[in-house]
């Protein structure tokens, strides 16, 4: 379509109502247009940015979507990459159209993205925001090019939008793969071009999750046509145990057939015998002998594991989570942190530390990067609070020779590239320069280090881990942490609790009380005061105390005045703990019910929901 002036296109779009557009009437987008004005009563003038979900809502929409992110990840750093340099932003939404990862452009592309809120957290459904990519592909369930002003809204006219929605292995929608670009060289033919790559993406990750559903199944690929070839999963007995949206159509599946149990043989013919080659071609006809072609034919997961491991692993015979289970302990809340934790061990999805300073943040770290396929490599540590801003830039990105005064006549490599196949552990980042949060962004969306002084990117390949005690979704709202940054760190969250907050705390104590003071045993008098106290500098606190305890007590007994203890009276910041610890302790006790738990602190509801979301209570099941 040609450009249109700002009034010209709202006077198109309202042209619609009456079917006088200069558009086919029958089209997608015309018919997309109408829902927009008669359905959502939706105004195409309408300004300002789209509904951006909270810190806490995008956490709740993304876990269900947990194995899907896991799986799909992979792909679309593969997609983003290819199309970076062509100004594309790439995006996976949930199935209401909310961007749940984002992979940005480089700039000057990404802050034009960042200035109309396209990234992690916007809501593009179509009737909220009209015609776009994301959401109509998602109303209409089918692949879709929103090319700049075919789009509802006059403000979105810059942008021309790419997607390809996500099904389920049961052929639901289970989100969408959006690729949006802000460029005006480019012709609606190229970004058609663009929309071809992000179907194929979309189809292989489709296959991901299809395979991995039913990992315990064989699985035949059937060679389709324009809905991409199907994929059947079959059991032991050559029952149809699945089938995705392309195997439904193409065969006439449905939901019945295949939960009867059904035999393979109703459908398709395959022959294991014939299978040529490891990469298990076959020759498929269907049940009345017409040829279907040649598919493919790959047994169940589990047969494969054993020959061909996932991820590398130093010694099979050890548990490489093992010091992750240690540091869980008992906590309830942290063992389901470790468990959620091994099972994204072997993937590159960042993780942000969250707890008060001395709760152990760099020890954790340190077991997540042990128990993943990187242990072999280095794990590499800045701390952001500790390095005055000025050094920051140069330690982290490194710097070529002669870039600036006082560089060292060699040039340093910086702690990015020298993690490259590692770790890399970012502690107090919320106290990183702002500055520097924009250039770790495009590290991070693009996998490479401008050093200070360099002519060429250095390509890298780390994992990251973050570490804050600061409310980084909060200083993301007031504009002190680029909420860009924040999204991309928290990959995963995991909240390290106080020493005070632990379940198992008296197992804690007694267990580094044998490593700080081995030769030592606890008085009674002195367990109660190590009980009772608040331990406001957590574990480091403890293992100082006890440390010196060891060292002074006599006969080999610990006793009270033994401990080096400030007066129990708290710190005007510790009040908050006491506060949250109180909560939790009554969320606990009345199984989650919120009114019983506020009904025992004497507060109104109003106000103890309030509290919970400020100090980010998880409420127990």
């Amino acid at each position: 379509m040609a450009s249109l002036s700002a009034s010209n296109h709202v006077a198109r779009v309202l042209s619609v109502a009456d079917q006088v557009a200069d558009v086919d009437a029958s089209s997608r987008i015309a018919n997309s247009w109408r829902r927009c004005l008669v359905n959502h009563k939706l105004d195409p003038a309408r300004k300002g940015p789209p509904q951006t979900l909270t810190e806490a809502e995008i956490r709740h929409a993304a876990e269900p979507m947990e194995q899907l992110i896991r799986l799909a990840t992979p792909e679309l750093e593969s997609l983003a990459k290819v199309l970076r340099e062509a100004g594309y932003c790439v995006n996976l939404a949930d199935p209401s159209a909310t961007a749940l990862l984002s992979w940005l452009p480089g700039a000057p592309d990404a802050d034009i993205f960042l200035h109309w809120g396209v990234y992690t957290g916007s809501n593009f459904s179509e009737s909220c925001e009209g015609t776009n990519g994301l959401g109509t592909a998602l109303a209409e369930e089918k692949p879709i090019l929103v090319h700049r002003d075919e789009h509802f809204r006059e403000q979105w006219g810059i942008f021309s939008c790419a997607v390809a929605p996500l099904f389920d292995p049961a052929g639901r929608i289970a989100g969408a793969v959006n690729i949006t670009s802000c460029r005006g060289d480019l012709s609606r033919t190229a970004h058609q071009l663009a929309l071809a790559v992000t179907m194929e993406a979309t189809r292989r990750i489709e296959g991901a999750i299809f395979r991995d559903h039913f990992r315990n199944a064989s699985i035949a690929r059937v060679p389709g046509g324009d809905g991409g070839d199907g994929l059947l999963a079959y059991d032991e007995d050559r029952r149809i145990v699945g089938a995705c949206r392309s195997a439904r159509a193409l065969l006439g599946l449905t939901d019945g057939t295949i939960a009867s149990g059904i035999d393979l043989s109703r459908y398709v013919e395959l022959d294991h015998e014939g299978v040529r080659g490891a990469d298990g071609v076959v020759e498929l006809r269907r049940a009345d002998g017409r040829a279907l072609g040649r598919g493919r034919v790959a047994p169940p997961l589990r047969a494969r594991s054993s020959t061909r491991p996932l991820a590398p692993r130093r010694d099979a015979s050890a548990d490489r989570f093992d010091a992750l289970h240690r540091l869980a302990g008992g906590d309830p809340g942290l063992v389901r942190s470790v468990m959620r934790l091994k099972r994204i061990g072997d993937h590159n999805l960042p993780v942000l530390l969250h707890g008060e300073t001395g709760v152990g943040k760099d020890v954790f770290a340190r077991a997540i990067h042990a128990g993943s396929n990187r242990a072999r490599s280095n794990y590499v540590a800045l701390n952001c609070a500790a390095m005055p801003e000025s050094l920051i830039d140069a330690e982290l990105f490194g710097y070529e020779a002669g870039a600036f005064t006082g560089a060292r006549r060699d040039g340093s490599k910086g702690l990015i590239v020298q993690a490259d196949g590692g770790t890399l552990f970012l502690d107090e980042i919320g106290d990183m320069p702002v500055a520097l949060q924009t250039r770790l962004l495009r590290v991070l969306e693009n996998r490479e280090v401008w050093p200070l002084g360099a002519l060429k990117p250095v390509p890298v390949d780390i994992r990251l881990i973050s570490a804050t005690h600061r409310d980084l979704g909060r200083m993301a709202e007031q504009g002190a942490f680029r909420a860009d940054l924040y999204f991309r760190l928290r990959g995963m969250e995991v909240r390290l609790p106080a020493l005070r907050e632990r379940a198992d705390r008296d197992d804690v104590i007694r267990q580094i009380a044998s490593e700080e003071a081995p030769a030592c045993r606890l008085s009674d008098d002195a367990w109660s005061r190590l009980a009772a106290y608040p331990f406001p500098g957590n574990m480091r606190q403890l293992r100082h105390v006890l440390r010196l305890a060891g060292c002074t007590a006599e006969g080999g007994v610990i006793i009270g005045a033994d401990l080096d203890l400030p007066p129990f009276g708290r710190a005007e910041p510790d009040l908050e703990a006491a506060e949250r610890a109180t909560i939790v302790e009554a969320l606990r006790k009345h199984g989650g019910r919120v009114t019983e738990a506020a009904r025992a602190l004497k507060l109104s509801r109003a106000t103890l929901y309030r509290k919970i979301k400020t100090m980010k209570i998880e409420t127990p099941r």
